[in-house]
């Protein structure tokens, strides 16, 4: 899943950033309200965790915004502020939640979960492909009646390639919507990815369900086989 942090301190960004993309999420940031503004109504996020107090718009106006532009992406506030004042404005402009500085980041993971799992709660969110169960509330896999244990990376990897199930999937793709657009790294990380999943998900259970299309990315059936 992909999500963006807007936040003008740049050392709890960077800290923010390396704690959530360990956790297997996609994360992007902006370090002013302009700039937060622009990437978030692009669309392609899950969730925005957004800083109230922001050069250029401040957090109230970004959400505002998104809001009256009609984006439902789960927005949730962090401020310095504390008082029912500020926590009653910043709900009223369209957040879905509100965190006072500091905070756990326990805490601070625990409610984008829940905001994560309240977006999917209307819809499927377990994708099915034959005998291959894949489930981004509980992050779990299942091949037939057995769990297979992934690492947060592996399953963002799996996860955007069941979503695309029967599609090639480009790895260009796969980095932007598992490590981040801003990734410089070795983009061979990917098969390094897709080999542990052949591992794991297929050579146990004697399938082949993740092929390699040259040149152009990698393909997961639609039947999990």
């Amino acid at each position: 899943m992909r999500l963006l942090v807007v936040e003008d301190e740049r050392r709890l960004a960077r800290s923010l950033a390396g704690g959530l993309a360990a956790e297997g999420f996609a994360v992007d940031v902006a370090h002013d309200g302009v700039t937060g503004l622009h990437r978030a109504a692009e669309g392609g996020y899950d969730l925005v965790v957004l800083d109230i107090m922001l050069p250029g718009l401040n957090g109230y106006r970004v959400c505002a915004e998104l809001r009256a532009a009609g984006s439902e992406v789960p927005i949730l506030m962090l401020t310095a502020k504390d008082g029912p004042y500020d926590e009653a404005e910043g709900l009223d402009t369209g957040a879905d939640d509100y965190l006072t500085k500091p905070f756990s980041y326990v805490v601070l993971l625990a409610r984008i979960r829940a905001l994560l799992r309240r977006r999917t709660r209307g819809g499927a969110p377990e994708i099915v492909l034959g005998d291959l169960r894949v489930d981004p509330a509980s992050r779990t896999v299942r091949r037939g009646g057995d769990e297979v244990e992934l690492t947060a990376k592996e399953f963002a990897v799996l996860e955007h390639l069941a979503v695309n199930a029967g599609r090639v999937v480009p790895k260009t793709e796969i980095i932007e919507n598992v490590w981040n657009f801003a990734y410089d790294g070795d983009p061979n990380i990917v098969e390094v990815y897709v080999s542990a999943l052949r591992r794991k998900l297929d050579a146990p259970f004697g399938r082949r369900s993740i092929t390699t299309v040259r040149g152009a990315g990698y393909r997961l059936s639609t039947d999990g086989g």
